[in-house]
């Protein structure tokens, strides 16, 4: 397996521990410092973060790293990551970087970086700042003086943030009459969330929306919306949302306690936009993990999905690549490149909630149209062994997506994260989901 610094998603890890340490978060900020700081005029970069305990050390080791290179720092605090995305283009800066491990546990910590086009940045920079990391060829480059950075607050990011919001729903209406359900994992959204929801006139009904540095995504969040599904149905709620730990995810509850993921999401904004004739090519990008139940309720409205590659940055770039405006996965990240260059759980309740008015439907009925189809999930272990080859894994597939005949889905991956081998299937059927499943495990396992 690679020994990769950076993963999917950034870098991340047990917080104190390798690699998620005050020592290497400095050094990753001294590399960044040089990559970014191409021209000889002052260079600022932005630091955003949840709301962990141990945010406050990489903020510190991050920010003495950049500001030893002669990068100025701009302190956000804890705001969404989309937040920090738009602010950093706002405020011009040369780039931006968020500290959160998203919907991990509390003891995680990460750290991801966007360039200075909000987008996050390739893994060719990624790779040159590990570089400079491991190679230590920066070592002596210290400017002094007046050359070295300087660091400040922005005291109304989040104001800033909820206004950029707002913004995005439509001009002249209203959420009055509504009610909503709140849950903010007790992360990032705590305080943009509920205020951008009640300005705009809903009645919201707030829970985990007290961060202590420890609660984070404490049986709450897109990963437990238990309770805020209960919250919803016992509140009488038009609808529930729930936030992930830094806010780029989203799961929804409908009036009747329907939780909604990132597929029956698409298919809400997918059919919304396909019904008005604005969906550039008709089509919505989602990943291969995507459940075949989308691409069937698109279907009847002339709607098309492209698969990418397992990761948000993958259907960005397949967005960007195609002229798309959205895209998202099975886990609640939605893009929508209209609003944001990345995942945006706020401008994604919004956009829903504007369809619900605009079509003076529940949510209920939006998201009707998408029924997914049974899957079944297995993992296979590598013990030691090397990868199975992509082509190998890609035959197998063939022979038993036409085994199928066109009436699921098949997929077989060697996982970027863990020394496992994914397989998965969706069929019209659980009992043969589950057969198939069985019989291309034995044979990943028998290569």
């Amino acid at each position: 397996m690679s020994e990769r610094l950076f993963g999917t998603d950034g870098i991340r890890g047990v917080a104190n521990v390798h690699p998620m340490t005050a020592e290497l978060a400095l050094q990753v900020g001294r590399a960044a410092g040089h990559i970014f700081r191409k021209e000889d005029r002052p260079h600022t970069i932005l630091i955003g973060k949840d709301t962990r305990q141990s945010g406050y050390l990489f903020e510190n080791a991050l920010t003495a790293g950049l500001c030893s290179m002669g990068v100025n720092v701009l302190l956000v605090g804890p705001l969404p990551t989309p937040g920090v995305s738009y602010i950093m283009r706002s405020l011009r800066c040369d780039a931006a970087i968020m500290i959160s491990a998203s919907h991990n546990e509390f003891h995680y910590n990460g750290i991801k970086f966007f360039g200075p086009d909000g987008f996050k940045i390739p893994d060719e920079v990624e790779d040159e700042i590990e570089r400079l990391v491991t190679s230590r060829t920066i070592d002596e480059i210290r400017p002094t003086a007046e050359r070295i950075g300087s660091a400040r607050r922005i005291d109304d990011a989040v104001g800033r943030y909820i206004e950029f919001a707002k913004a995005t729903f439509p001009k002249g209406m209203r959420l009055d009459g509504l009610r909503i359900v709140c849950d903010c994992a007790h992360g990032a959204a705590y305080k943009v969330a509920p205020n951008c929801l009640a300005e705009l006139g809903a009645e919201v009904i707030a829970i985990a929306n007290r961060p202590n540095g420890c609660n984070i995504y404490d049986n709450c969040g897109t990963v437990h919306p238990k309770e805020m599904r209960a919250t919803a149905i016992r509140e009488r709620a038009n609808l529930g949302i729930a936030f992930d730990g830094d806010a780029d995810r989203i799961v929804m509850a409908d009036e009747e306690g329907r939780l909604l993921d990132g597929n029956a999401l698409l298919t809400v904004l997918g059919i919304d936009l396909l019904e008005r004739d604005i969906l550039p090519g008709k089509a919505i990008v989602t990943t291969i993990m995507a459940n075949g139940g989308l691409q069937r309720a698109l279907a009847p409205y002339d709607g098309k999905v492209l698969y990418a590659k397992v990761g948000d940055r993958y259907v960005v770039e397949a967005m960007r690549e195609n002229g798309y405006i959205v895209g998202g996965e099975s886990s609640g990240h939605i893009i929508l490149l209209e609003h944001n260059t990345t995942g945006d759980a706020l401008i994604t309740a919004l956009q829903a909630l504007a369809a619900m008015i605009r079509r003076d439907q529940p949510l209920s009925v939006l998201a009707a149209p998408y029924q997914p189809l049974p899957e079944a999930h297995a993992k296979v272990p590598l013990n030691g062994t090397k990868r199975p080859a992509e082509e190998i894994l890609d035959k197998i597939r063939q022979n038993a997506e036409a085994e199928i005949s066109g009436k699921g889905r098949v997929v077989i991956r060697a996982s970027g994260t863990e020394p496992i081998v994914r397989v998965m299937v969706q069929h019209d059927t659980q009992r043969t989901a589950n057969a198939l499943c069985l019989k291309l495990a034995e044979q990943v396992r028998a290569l």
